[in-house]
């Protein structure tokens, strides 16, 4: 009975693991022919602007030759030499002679051009035909590849479809599931927010210390100082200006220590780039999803399925702030700066509060449940994506 219930739990958890994934895919899908047909519309405007330029360099050399053909037929009515010299020495003048000739060589440069715009037209309309027909071939290809992907698409939302099916049969069991990890996911999230509070707390406390600690400085060096020498100082020095509180010189963060800023920004600086903390399959991404009709979840980090014992890594850099239990799992946060990350499910810890870790450290190690739930968030305890932060 036991064996049966635990592979019931198997083939529903891979059944949830194979939906996501299909979700996944179908997205990937529908953005891959959503830019093929992105790249379709570009063609069919290459295409169109082409057939227009082709026909207009039709026009331009349908007139060329017709007035190409009016000066050929000028010119051989007026061929013979005697019309040629009766032509110039019927001048009135000397200069008008001249003008004359000119005309003649000008007449003779202006047919020899046309002759040679009727070629490059030409040229350029073989240009733009042989373009077209290269873009159509491309149009053809992108046409093909999109009902490729159209196929591929229809393929997987049966899949989908037959997920959803098996889920439906065990929809029971699943809402049972579901509340459970919301359960889990309200006690890990107020475990964070009472986690981020006392970091909070402590920074405040500390920027604090480090104020009233510069402003004991600055009056004992105030009551060193001659007070022949206080009357010398320039006025804009006699005066020492005001140390700001810590929240607000800096009203985004409250952890203000050049270390914290230093890390803050080094975190953000690696925004997309940050490592995996476990290697494995997301079974949940972040944020609301109904899986079945009915059957909704609000995730507030991701769920990864991996193997029970798989070792979990910091993803960065940081302190650890805090190593808590969550029902019968472990969880471990990390401060970065403002930026926490928190890894919950782990069978044990080999990290304790306080240690600094590095990125790509061990910190602990998956537990029985087989998933890790990563979230981050920053001192506001806001959540953020972390598929966004993670290495693509």
């Amino acid at each position: 009975m036991k064996r049966s219930l635990d592979e019931t739990h198997k083939n529903k958890h891979e059944t949830l693991v194979q939906l996501n994934l299909l979700q996944r895919k179908l997205k990937l899908r529908e953005s891959a022919i959503s830019n093929i047909n992105k790249q379709i519309d570009v063609i069919q405007s290459d295409m169109n602007n082409s057939a227009r330029d082709i026909t207009k360099l039709r026009n331009e050399l349908d007139t060329l030759r017709i007035q190409y053909a009016q000066s050929i037929v000028f010119a051989y009515k007026n061929r013979s030499s005697y019309d040629f010299l009766n032509f110039i020495f019927s001048a009135t003048n000397f200069n008008d002679a001249v003008r004359r000739i000119q005309y003649l060589k000008s007449y003779r440069a202006y047919r020899e051009e046309r002759a040679e715009n009727i070629l490059r037209t030409q040229d350029q309309l073989k240009v733009k035909i042989d373009g077209l027909k290269v873009t159509r071939i491309e149009k053809d290809e992108a046409l093909k590849k999109q009902s490729k992907e159209r196929t591929l698409l229809e393929g997987e939302k049966k899949e989908k479809d037959a997920a959803v099916r098996t889920l439906q049969s065990q929809e029971k069991e699943l809402k049972k599931e579901m509340a459970a990890k919301q359960k889990q996911d309200l006690r890990l999230g107020a475990a964070i927010t009472a986690a981020i509070k006392r970091a909070r707390d402590l920074a405040i406390k500390e920027a604090a210390k480090r104020n009233a600690d510069a402003k004991a400085a600055e009056k004992a060096a105030e009551k060193s100082t001659p007070a022949n020498n206080k009357s010398t100082r320039p006025a804009e020095e006699a005066v020492a200006p005001a140390t700001l509180s810590p929240v607000k010189a800096y009203n985004k963060t409250v952890f203000t220590s050049e270390e914290d800023l230093r890390l803050s920004g080094d975190f953000e600086k690696n925004r997309r780039q940050l490592p995996w903390p476990v290697s494995g399959t997301i079974s949940m991404a972040f944020g609301p999803h109904e899986y079945i009709p009915g059957i909704k979840h609000n995730n507030q980090g991701v769920t990864i399925d991996c193997a029970a014992g798989t070792p979990v890594k910091a993803v960065f850099t940081g302190e650890v702030q805090s190593v808590f239990s969550v029902g019968d799992v472990q969880a471990v946060m990390i401060r970065h700066g403002k930026y926490f990350t928190t890894y919950s499910n782990l069978g044990s810890v080999t990290v304790s509060k306080g240690e600094q870790v590095h990125t790509g450290q061990v910190i602990g190690r998956i537990g029985g449940e087989a998933q890790l739930e990563f979230i981050l968030s920053d001192e506001k305890n806001k959540v953020y994506d972390p598929e966004v932060w993670l290495r693509r």
